[in-house]
């Protein structure tokens, strides 16, 4: 008897007969002979009408209050997904997160899970239930409900299955797996039927959108066995685990791209210890993340360094950087927009050289200019504007073999939180 986490976002429970459709896979899975657990997201846009009601009454809400009132759009799906189960015939109990024992850090809209306490969820399924859990939330040791943030019902998932010690974790979505790249953009695109942790790990941080970082984070320390697949039909889908079998010849797997990507240059920049510390220990404060950092060579004392961040945080980036002026005095700072990453990613790429030569020069080929370059064991990413995107992309795809290999991958349409 093999202990299965199911986790199935808000589009595969968005209506009624979806809710009807995933319910009979469930128990389907439970009469082949398994334990079960379920994690659900919110229905749906019920998320985001949530927070366009709350922002009509204040424009501002505090946090706090938003965690009260978001918590509530998972409690609604596992609440009818168990009535629903139960109507079919088949024994079923939901929990909210903090019922079924997630700890959280103090944080409020994006905590991390500090611990799981699954007695409950044990006893529950010793009772012959099929358990499910409300994603997305947790609550902290003082009693204060919690969300986990963007990607947080895959977290969840995750984290109960390592709790639990599940054979497997499988995020159920609406695409087939994980994909070369976004098949909307390359029609050629193949569903990888496996992929490393640290493959899938690059893509999710790169741009695709089948897995959130955190959850796989997860599941590579704690060694769980993810599968992705569609709720919408029966095929297998594709496998994360620790190490996934290579095609003979495929050194790049996949193609990501990031298109919220925006360039500040901070230009003419006193060349002393401690400024790039003080410039992005600012930012940091500030709740701005940064991606690749460019430093320029230094003429008369002073340099000019550019970074690389989302385009959403672009001009509070640029408030926090003027703030600190007068301690870390510069002459200017610019700003790009109309960007866009895009990113190769291979486990092949460590041992065969000329691999990011290869795609600096397809990009070339296009009259495309590279504006940051950013590199790592199994990863080459380059910034660009963003009005060619689609032909880089497709171009790549073909100068590394993608569009004939029969066992490639990376991110189509996301449904998860």
């Amino acid at each position: 008897m093999s202990l299965i986490v199911m986790k199935f976002g808000g589009s595969s429970v968005g209506s009624t007969e979806r809710m009807q459709r995933v319910a009979k896979r469930i128990i389907k899975t439970k009469e082949a002979g398994n334990r079960v657990v379920v994690v659900v997201s919110a229905m749906g846009d019920t998320t985001d009408d949530l927070i366009d009601q709350s922002k009509q009454l204040n424009p501002n809400p505090p946090a706090r209050e938003m965690d009260m009132l978001l918590t509530t759009g998972e409690q609604i799906s596992v609440a009818l997904l168990s009535m629903t189960i139960h109507q079919l015939g088949s024994q079923a109990v939901s929990y909210t997160g903090w019922q079924a024992g997630i700890v959280t850090e103090a944080v409020h809209a994006k905590a991390r899970i500090s611990d799981i306490k699954p007695n409950r969820i044990f006893n529950s399924l010793d009772e012959g239930n099929i358990v499910i859990v409300a994603g997305f939330q947790g609550m902290t040791e003082e009693g204060e409900i919690t969300t986990l943030g963007r990607g947080g019902s895959d977290t969840t998932a995750v984290a109960l299955a390592a709790a639990i010690n599940a054979d497997v974790c499988e995020i159920f979505t609406d695409v087939d797996g994980v994909y070369s790249t976004d098949p909307r953009v390359v029609k050629c695109a193949r569903k990888l039927d496996s992929i490393s942790y640290d493959e899938m790990l690059e893509l999710a941080h790169l741009g695709a959108a089948v897995l959130h970082p955190r959850a796989v984070e997860y599941a590579k320390h704690n060694n769980v066995k993810l599968v992705v697949r569609s709720s919408f039909n029966e095929n297998e889908g594709t496998t994360v685990k620790e190490e996934a079998v290579m095609e003979q010849g495929v050194v790049v797997s996949g193609i990501a791209f990031d298109k919220n990507v925006a360039r500040i240059s901070i230009l003419g920049v006193e060349d002393v210890p401690g400024v790039l510390a003080k410039v992005f220990g600012e930012l940091a404060d500030n709740g701005i993340d940064v991606d690749i950092i460019v430093q320029s060579g230094v003429q008369e004392g002073k340099a000019d360094f550019s970074f690389t961040l989302s385009s959403s945080d672009s001009d509070r980036a640029i408030q926090v950087i003027e703030g600190i002026r007068s301690e870390v005095p510069f002459r200017e700072t610019t700003s790009e927009t109309n960007l866009v990453k895009v990113s190769i990613v291979g486990a092949g790429m460590v041992s065969n050289p000329g691999v990011a030569a290869k795609m600096f020069e397809a990009i070339s080929k296009l009259g495309v200019s590279i504006k940051m370059v950013s590199t790592s064991e199994i990863k080459c990413s380059c910034v660009i504007a963003a009005d060619l995107l689609n032909d880089v992309v497709r171009s790549l795809h073909t100068a590394y073999g993608l569009d004939t290999a029969e066992q490639v991958f990376v991110g189509g349409p996301q449904d998860r939180r």
